[in-house]
Parts: structure tokens; sequence; C-alpha cells
């Protein structure tokens, strides 16, 4: 079995990608657990995980590190949260995720994750949790919805830090159906650059997922 260092945290073991478990001996969602030279690793699944396909079809830049704190809005049950909460397990995953029903999963979850903060919020409202959230290195926007990238903004001006990361996951269905999907991925790329935002890598996200694009970007303060 070959495995390698893919960025800090991330591993290459044969042709998956992992990480180690933070709770060893427990599964997430259903995923594989592996353990070689005394460490437990969990395979990452790209078809689970926008995040890990977007690494399988060859992103470059991973600003996530063992101590991040990060921002992580659309949560959902914690399956990619919970891989990031094994990287930056000396940091702090900031979960906020809209679904009632969702959350009680993801609550349970963040029980045996301590670096993991639910947070039953609508992303489209951040001055709502402010009272429990802190300055970020990086904030992670997956929320399927028609002003994703206008609610990632709005995250991004008052949560990140100077010199942090900003990663967004566009859906081009749930902006609009009728469109071309590499022209809705143009226009919301034109948005973030009117609005100040460096472009610092685009990743298609096919074909672990359709008609999907993840921007990594920064802003110029």
């Amino acid at each position: 079995m070959e495995m390698s260092e893919r960025f800090e945290g991330v591993y290459q073991i044969n042709d998956s990608i992992a990480t180690i478990n933070l709770n060893p001996g427990i599964k997430v969602y259903g995923e594989k657990l592996i353990e070689l030279e005394d460490t437990e690793y969990r395979l990452w699944d790209p078809r689970r995980s926008k995040l890990c396909a977007a690494i399988k079809n060859g992103q470059n830049i991973f600003p996530f590190k063992k101590e991040s704190k990060i921002l992580y809005l659309g949560a959902s049950a914690g399956t990619t949260p919970s891989h990031i909460s094994d990287i930056a397990y000396n940091g702090i995953v900031y979960c906020v995720e809209f679904s009632p029903r969702i959350m009680r999963d993801l609550m349970e979850l963040c029980k045996h994750r301590k670096n993991m903060v639910p947070c039953l919020e609508d992303a489209t409202q951040p001055p709502n949790y402010l009272s429990i959230l802190e300055k970020v290195d990086i904030i992670y926007c997956d929320v399927a919805q028609p002003k994703q990238s206008e609610l990632f903004m709005d995250n991004m001006h008052l949560y990140l830090k100077e010199d942090g990361y900003g990663i967004i996951i566009i859906k081009s269905r749930s902006i609009d159906v009728t469109k071309n999907p590499k022209k809705i991925f143009r226009e919301e790329e034109g948005k973030l650059k009117r609005n100040g935002y460096r472009i610092l890598e685009k990743i298609n996200l096919y074909p672990y997922e359709k008609d999907h694009m993840a921007f990594l970007c920064q802003i110029d303060f």
C-alpha cells in the first residue's frame, strides 16, 4: 500500500484521499477506515464531498492547516466538515446549517468532535451569528441557492481575516436551470472580481459532481 502526504493533513493512499481519524474507530458517514503504522485513516469519498472532489481534480492551493479556524456555510450532516476537523485538529470548525432536521445529526457528530461547533442559522444573515463567531482563516461555502455568491461575500467581509481564504462551490443548476453552466460560472466569477476578489483557482468538479465549480479566492482588502 502506497502512501504520501498530498497537503498538510491530507494523504494519498493508493488512489484514495484520506485524513487521520480524530476519533479512532468511529465512522461519520460509512467511510472505510484503514490502519497504517499504528495510525487510523478515514478514506475521503469525492462523490460525498466536494472538497475532496476538488483535490482529486487537481486543486493546488490548500489553505487548511492544523490550527486553522474555519467558517463552514452549508455544513449539512457534517461529511466534509468532519474531514476538515481531522485536518484542523488544533483549530475549530464553525458549522452553519439552516435545516433543524439535519442539525440534529450534525449536533450528534459535534458531540464527538470538540473542534466542531454547530450553528443553526441562515447563512444569508451573517450578523445573526456574530455572538458565537470570531475572525476566521477560511470560509468554505456550499449553499445551493440562487444568491450563493452574494451570501458568500457577505460572510467573507464580516468574518474573514485579512490574509484569509475563501472557497465557494458554485452549483449552476441552483442559480438558473435554463442557462448554460459555463455561462453561469463566468457570471459568478465576474461578480466576485467586481467586488474585489482575486480568483486563485477554479476547479471543475466533474465527474464527481455535475455542473459544479469550486472557486478559491482572497479579498483585496
